[in-house]
C-alpha cells in the first residue's frame, strides 16, 4: 500500500520530490496500523485511501512550488501567538477570539483540509480550494451530524494547523480518527522537530498564496503541542505561547466524546471503554509533558488562562492576554463580541452532552489521578453535564453504526455489536 501510493502519485503528478524523507516513517507505521489494527468498514477504508492519498500529493505540489518560488521561504513566521492546551480545555474558543482581530493572519478551515493549491498556481489567481473544503466538512458532518455540533466549523472560520501537521503524517488526529495504538505508541516517543519544519513552510505556503504581507504575527493552536513542545519552541523560538487549563475530567469526558464520534464513522467495531483509557492516558501524558518544558519557558514568553475564568468573563480575560501582547485589545473588541454572541447562541441549541461513564470511566478515579494538577493551577470543578438525550442520526452507508444512535450511549451500543 505504502509503496504503491507513492509510485502512483509519481506517475500521476510527473513529480518525484516529497520533500523531507522523514514522514516515511510516519508512514509506515500508521498504514501497518490502519492494516492490523483499525478495523475499517468500506466507508473507512476508502476515507484512509484518499486522506492519505491528498497528503503525498499535497507533498509533491508543495515541493514544486518552493521549487518555483524561492522567496517563499523567506517568509517570516515571527513572534506567533500559540495558543497551547489539552483537547477540550478551550483553546478553539481562545484562538477564535484572537483570529478575531484583523491583526493576526490565522488558519482558515479550507486551508487546513486542503493547504497546497496546485503547482500552477499564482497569488491573485481564483483559488477554489474552498469548495473542497466545504464538501469534505459537509460529508463529514452528514455521516454524523454530532460533529457538527463538538465542533462547530466552516470552510472560511478560523482553524487549527494539526492539517500541516498531517502533511507529515503526523498527530493525534489519526488517534482521534482511527484505532490505531502501535502508531500513537511510536509517535510517543519520536522527535517532532521535522514535521513542524513542515509545518512552518506550509504556513509560509498559506499565505503566500493569500498573497498577503508577512508583517502579521500567525495566531495559531492545536492540542498536538502540549506533545511537542521541544519541537514547537524550536521551531517558533520567539512564539507567545498562552497555556489553557480546565478540570480534567471535563477535559477527558469531551476528548472520549469527540473521538468517539469521528472513530464511529470508519469502523463499525469501536469500543467505548478503549476509547477511554486510551484518552485518559493520551491527556495525562499530554499534561505531564506541557508541565515539564512550561517552566523553562521564560515568564514573559507564557501566559496561563483558566477555562473557568473564561466562562465567567471572556473580555477580563482577553485583556489580561492582551497585555501580555502588549497590544491595545480595543480595536479587536466588536469582532471577539460579534463571535461570542454567534458562539453561545450555537451551544444554546447544540449542547455538547457526554459523561465519562459513557467511557467506562469513574470520574472520582480520574480527578484522583489529575490532583496535583488540578490542584497547582486551581482549577474549579467542572458544572453537572446534562444527561444525553437521544437524538437523530443519519444513517451511514457502507455498514456504518449511525442509524439509530443515541448520543450518550456508546457503552450500550458496543456491548450489542460483540
Amino acid at each position: 500500500m505504502r509503496r504503491s501510493l507513492l509510485d502512483r502519485l509519481r506517475a500521476q503528478t510527473g513529480l518525484d520530490d516529497f520533500g523531507d524523507p522523514w514522514f516515511r516513517a510516519p508512514l509506515e507505521k500508521l498504514v501497518t496500523a490502519l492494516l492490523d489494527e483499525a478495523m475499517l468498514n468500506n466507508l473507512g477504508h476508502f476515507a484512509a485511501v484518499g486522506q492519505l492519498q491528498k497528503v503525498l500529493k499535497d507533498r509533491l505540489f508543495a515541493q514544486a512550488i518552493f521549487a518555483e518560488h524561492p522567496g517563499i521561504a523567506r517568509r517570516s513566521l515571527a513572534r506567533p501567538v500559540i495558543v497551547v492546551g489539552p483537547m477540550r480545555s478551550g483553546t478553539t474558543r481562545l484562538h477564535r477570539l484572537l483570529a478575531a482581530d484583523a491583526r493576526f493572519s490565522h488558519m482558515r478551515s479550507f486551508e487546513t483540509i486542503n493547504p497546497v493549491p496546485a503547482p500552477e498556481f499564482r497569488p491573485g489567481m481564483p483559488d477554489r480550494r474552498w469548495i473542497v473544503g466545504r464538501l469534505a466538512m459537509g460529508a463529514i458532518h452528514a455521516f454524523n451530524p454530532s460533529t457538527a455540533v463538538i465542533h462547530p466549523s466552516g470552510p472560511f472560520e478560523p482553524e487549527e494547523e494539526l492539517g500541516l501537521l498531517v502533511r507529515s503524517i503526523w498527530g493525534m488526529k489519526h488517534e482521534a480518527q482511527w484505532h490505531v495504538p502501535s502508531y500513537g505508541r511510536w509517535a510517543e516517543v519520536q522527535d517532532a522537530t521535522p514535521a513542524y519544519r513542515t509545518m512552518a513552510m506550509l504556513l509560509r505556503l498559506v499565505g503566500w498564496a493569500r498573497g498577503e504581507d508577512d508583517t502579521r504575527p500567525w495566531v495559531l493552536k492545536t492540542p498536538q503541542h502540549m506533545l511537542d513542545l521541544p519541537a514547537l519552541l524550536a521551531v517558533f523560538p520567539d512564539a507567545r505561547i498562552v497555556f489553557t487549563y480546565r478540570e480534567p475530567c471535563a477535559v477527558v469526558g469531551s476528548s472520549c466524546s469527540l473521538v468517539w464520534n469521528q472513530m464511529i464513522i470508519h469502523s463499525d467495531r469501536v469500543d467505548p471503554a478503549a476509547i477511554g483509557r486510551e484518552w485518559l492516558s493520551k491527556t495525562e501524558l499530554q499534561i505531564d509533558r506541557m508541565r515539564k518544558v512550561r517552566e523553562a519557558i521564560p515568564a514573559g514568553q507564557r501566559i496561563d488562562v483558566r477555562y473557568g475564568d473564561m466562562e465567567r468573563d471572556w473580555q477580563c480575560v482577553m485583556r489580561e492576554i492582551y497585555r501580555f501582547l502588549d497590544m491595545d485589545i480595543a480595536p479587536a473588541l466588536p469582532a471577539m463580541g460579534d463571535y461570542m454572541a454567534s458562539s453561545d447562541r450555537t451551544l444554546e441549541r447544540h449542547p455538547h452532552r457526554h459523561s465519562l461513564e459513557m467511557f467506562g470511566l469513574d470520574p472520582h478515579e480520574v480527578a484522583e489521578r489529575f490532583e496535583d494538577y488540578t490542584s497547582a493551577f486551581e482549577l474549579a470543578h467542572p458544572r453537572p453535564v446534562p444527561v444525553a438525550r437521544p437524538v437523530e442520526a443519519m444513517p451511514v452507508p457502507y455498514g456504518g453504526i449511525l442509524a439509530g444512535w443515541e448520543q450518550g450511549e456508546p457503552a450500550r451500543l458496543a456491548a450489542g455489536r460483540r
